[in-house]
């Protein structure tokens, strides 16, 4: 069913994101325009970062400008932060953007969708503006930055819960978190904007927070398109895996990133070997991703393949049998649901949205706690645990389909449009 605008023509949706195609924020908003130009909607994308060739993608900002904001932005947090290189990417202030408000995309738009608009895609100062305009705004929340002072995830800090005032990736003493905390808590109580998390937890770490505990809050989980993703195994041994072994992959941008889990991953296969012998020996890890430190490969206790930068990632799971995810967090959890998609069982800690994605011991593993001997036996449960490929793959078709999660973001949209 065609969705339809106060005009009664197709409705008209603009989706704002850093980028179309770099990072997960960027994949779900693409896939999300995708799913709204199949459900019927006119939806186009405005970015940044413009890495394909669609014609519904345009990128704003002169490259010359954007850089500037980008290099201001980062320099005032350096200054802010004791100069600190390691937290200099963990911390976001929303101080420079571009203006969009004169963007003839934004003014033809019925409904206005913001993602991931840090690193100078989008002051708080531009949302304000843009909320201004009088259009619905709805904002998909792809990590904890919206109820936070300036941190993607609050990890085991809780701050959030009350203002922030005294932030662990910022110098004793430092105001920053907490000025921007106070910033966004402005911009929330001024402007009407609708918040979507695209996970239950997600939804409930926003609601315990200070900042967002009175916020307008739906959950709608990113969608993938199924048919990109083929469930029947391929043959032939790319990575010449020994007889009997089944192949479990690990996969991120930076493998090595704080709290991706590839440690916690290693001593899991250590422990394996030292307690399961008959298990290790069946399994074969393939991890694709950057890697800053490739020593650490040489922690690995059993045969493995690096396949560095991947960009076909169906090619991967479809010679796969186990797809795993060891990080502390995720706020959705891509990766299992594109190996799931091609017939991979999952295994993956329980903290974050992995829970929406895997059902425990049903069609994958959720780990009791974070803990290597915890995802160990994870991973023992899907050596010795066969789930039919199709089945793995019908249960994403059912519960996250472009058509399904459009459909969720549709009904929203027409409960926010004026009635005609």
């Amino acid at each position: 069913m065609t969705r339809l605008g106060p005009n009664r023509q197709a409705m008209k949706v603009v989706i704002i994101n850093r980028s179309d195609a770099l990072g997960g924020a960027a994949i779900a908003s693409a896939r999300l325009c995708l799913g709204l130009l199949k459900a019927g909607a006119d939806a186009r994308m405005l970015v940044l970062d413009r890495r394909t060739g669609s014609d519904r993608v345009q990128a704003v900002g002169s490259k010359a400008m954007n850089r500037w904001r980008f290099l201001a932005e980062r320099g005032g947090i350096f200054l802010r932060n004791g100069l600190r290189r390691r937290t200099l990417f963990l911390i976001d202030t929303a101080t420079h953007g571009v203006n969009l408000t004169k963007h003839p995309w934004v003014g033809q738009a019925d409904v206005i969708v913001l993602g991931w608009v840090n690193q100078a895609m989008l002051s708080l100062g531009d949302v304000r503006h843009i909320a201004s305009l009088g259009k619905p705004v709805v904002w998909v929340m792809h990590d904890m930055w919206n109820c936070t002072g300036v941190c993607h995830h609050a990890g085991t800090c809780e701050e959030f819960l009350s203002s922030c005032e005294a932030c662990p990736l910022l110098p004793s003493g430092s105001r920053l978190a907490q000025r921007t905390w106070q910033r966004k808590r402005d911009l929330y109580a001024q402007s009407p904007i609708t918040f979507v998390a695209v996970s239950r937890w997600l939804e409930r770490k926003c609601r315990e927070s200070a900042l967002m505990g009175d916020a307008r809050i739906r959950m709608i989980p990113n969608a993938i398109d199924v048919s990109q993703f083929a469930h029947t195994s391929l043959t032939g041994n790319p990575w010449q895996v020994e007889p009997d072994r089944k192949v479990a992959v690990m996969g991120a941008a930076r493998l090595d990133t704080p709290g991706k889990g590839f440690d916690r991953l290693t001593a899991a296969l250590h422990w394996l070997a030292q307690n399961q012998p008959d298990v290790a020996r069946r399994l074969h890890l393939v991890l694709y991703g950057s890697l800053r430190d490739h020593s650490l490969l040489n922690s690995i206790p059993i045969p493995y393949t690096y396949l560095g930068y991947v960009t076909d990632l169906q090619q991967i799971y479809r010679h796969a049998h186990i797809v795993v995810c060891a990080s502390d967090f995720e706020s959705f959890g891509f990766t299992l649901i594109e190996g799931m998609a091609c017939g991979c069982v999952a295994v993956t800690t329980g903290e974050g949205g992995q829970t929406d994605i895997v059902s425990h011991r049903k069609n994958g593993y959720i780990t009791a706690d974070l803990r290597p001997e915890s995802l160990a036996e994870g991973l023992a449960w899907a050596v010795l645990n066969e789930r039919q490929r199709e089945a793995q793959h019908n249960w994403v078709a059912q519960h996250f389909a472009l058509e399904t999660i459009a459909k969720q973001h549709l009904q929203l949209y027409q409960q926010l449009l004026p009635s005609p």
